[in-house]
């Protein structure tokens, strides 16, 4: 019988922002896209205010794209 090797720590992957009791809330930046090859960004608490936001310049002509990122 075979013993496993109990000082090995395992490792578990999680996600880039793992949950952190410090942490009180996410950060959400939204970047929008113009055709003219400007940029611009704004940072939320709220994520569904950060949507909101992106939806809301999507409907601009000037506007080329939206995105929205959790940012630490």
């Amino acid at each position: 019988m075979q013993r496993k090797n109990s000082s090995r720590k395992r490792t578990v992957k999680g996600t880039r922002f793992s949950y952190d009791k410090r942490r009180k809330h996410r950060h959400w930046q939204v970047s929008i896209y113009y055709h003219d090859n400007e940029k611009f960004a704004r940072v939320y608490i709220d994520r569904d205010k950060a949507v909101q936001f992106a939806e809301r310049q999507k409907k601009s002509p000037v506007v080329r794209t939206t995105r929205v990122l959790e940012v630490d």
